[in-house]
């Protein structure tokens, strides 16, 4: 007989305002207690030095996360002018120094030279996978770390406020796989300063924003009075940008067996008029729940993640 799995059989996504110092994996185990839920995964690492957005996924909504992965993103963060780190925040070891202040109007001369698909090469201090092993890892053990050059999208960089000589706040939208500490290394290199990030907060994931987040210590709150469902956003919440198509029970039951359907012809040129380009997925209702993530392919729905809400 199947061993009955752990916690409650709780679906849904949490939009945490991910407070300082704790990194994501603690943050999704603290969220995942609270709720006694069975499975939880996070879209996108936050580091522990930095704040905002960070949505996390309870049960059948881990199988989105790969969709919110993908989404586009926004960060404020500071420039401390003076001193280039390592790791290229504050928590890094000296490497340069330089007296070089930036005024706001020089920074905004060289931003338009990082706004558009760049080339941007990732901080040695990263997660990305060098023969196996996580760059950080190496880098902290005092290898030599080499990262390809790799294409990124900066949608919008606008410089915020200079509270000081020493201090300057941009806020940026960004495509994925995008590194806020090497656009601060490569803006103080453009004007031969030295730099690092001194505060970074995620302001939005996808349709993530900071209006609709809430803290660690509400949710513990809410907890305590047995309303934690009110924080629960629907598991859908992650595919916004993906077409929505009703079907029957009877399709319903179908693709959750695994089973394609077939679509009338107004169906079809419905759901087509609101794919985004080369996408082909679908998702399917019924009743006002999710039922599966379907691929169209000549006039049929094909699941390809199947929901059991």
């Amino acid at each position: 007989m199947a061993r009955r799995k752990k916690g409650q059989a709780i679906s849904g996504w949490i939009n945490l305002d991910k407070p300082y110092d704790l990194t994501s994996t603690h943050a999704v185990g603290r969220i995942r207690r609270l709720f006694d839920a069975q499975k939880a995964g996070h879209a996108g690492t936050l580091d522990p030095l930095a704040t905002g957005i960070l949505p996390i996924a309870l049960g059948e909504a881990t199988k989105t996360v790969p969709f919110l992965v993908d989404a586009d993103k926004a960060y404020r963060f500071t420039i401390a002018w003076g001193r280039t780190t390592a790791t290229y925040d504050r928590e890094g070891e000296t490497i340069a120094e330089s007296d070089v202040r930036p005024s706001i109007a020089e920074v905004e001369a060289v931003l338009p030279r990082f706004v558009g698909e760049i080339d941007q090469v990732p901080p040695a201090y990263s997660a990305i996978k060098v023969d196996g092993e996580r760059a950080y890892d190496l880098a902290r053990a005092g290898e030599t770390v080499e990262l390809a050059s790799r294409k990124v999208t900066v949608f919008d960089a606008r410089v915020v406020e200079a509270p000081d000589a020493d201090h300057l706040t941009l806020e940026i939208e960004c495509g994925k796989g995008t590194y806020v500490r090497a656009i601060v290394r490569d803006i103080a290199e453009a004007l031969g300063a030295c730099g690092h990030v001194s505060a970074l907060r995620r302001t939005r994931v996808g349709q993530f924003t900071e209006q609709s987040a809430v803290a660690l210590e509400l949710l513990e709150d809410l907890s305590y009075e047995a309303r934690l469902s009110e924080a629960l956003l629907p598991v859908e919440t992650a595919l916004d940008d993906i077409p929505v198509l009703a079907v029957t029970d009877e399709d319903a039951f179908r693709l959750k067996q695994g089973r394609s359907v077939v679509l009338v012809p107004r169906q079809v040129e419905a759901v087509k008029a609101r794919l985004k380009p080369g996408s082909r997925t679908v998702s399917a209702m019924a009743g006002g729940s999710m039922v599966a993530l379907c691929e169209m392919r000549a006039g049929r729905l094909e699941p390809s993640r199947v929901f059991n809400l």
